[in-house]
């Protein structure tokens, strides 16, 4: 019983990191980073760990920075026209890899008493980061495309609100599912 949870969960995150990286394959050179999107993110992820909340917001944050600087890195290549084969995945690897394993191998993640779903479910930091890249691709996603529509952005400081504040409120909504008893 308890090998074929495994499996499933196996299977659930190998289909997610399939998905990240498909996401990822899909950048157009348009969709440059900034980096003050970069460093709210980061400050996110600090005063996040600084409270002591708990590690799916904490996730959320590292899976946005990562994220953010995954893309920074494919648009800093493509300006200096630097190209070489599997390029985008490979830097995803690089920066998701160069946090994650870390933390595995000293076992930061993997506590059996912090996960979503109890024993066998995910890690809730991975969760975090799984979850935080989504939502922050799928925002500057949607940024680039109302930008494209509109000729130019809508408001000043648009593309970094719409790089946090999704991210803020999944914070708040993960705050009240996860919150202790």
């Amino acid at each position: 019983m308890l090998s074929e949870m495994k499996n499933i969960w196996t299977k659930i995150c190998g289909s997610l990191f399939l998905l990240v990286i498909s996401m990822f394959a899909m950048v157009t050179p348009v969709s440059a980073q900034c980096p003050v999107c970069t460093v709210a993110v980061i400050g996110g992820v600090g005063f996040t760990r600084w409270l002591k909340i708990d590690d799916t917001i904490s996730g959320l944050w590292v899976g946005g920075l990562l994220t953010s600087l995954t893309l920074w890195t494919i648009n800093w290549l493509n300006s200096k026209k630097i190209k070489f084969i599997g390029r985008k995945p490979l830097i995803i690897i690089f920066y998701y890899g160069l946090t994650i394993a870390p933390m595995y191998w000293t076992k930061f993640i993997g506590h059996p008493l912090n996960k979503v779903g109890g024993m066998n479910g995910l890690d809730k930091l991975v969760f975090g980061i799984l979850i935080g890249t989504i939502v922050y691709y799928a925002s500057q996603y949607t940024y680039q495309y109302m930008k494209v529509k509109n000729g130019k952005p809508h408001f000043p400081y648009e593309k970094i609100v719409f790089a946090v504040v999704p991210l803020a409120i999944l914070s708040a909504i993960f705050y009240f599912i996860f919150k202790p008893l």
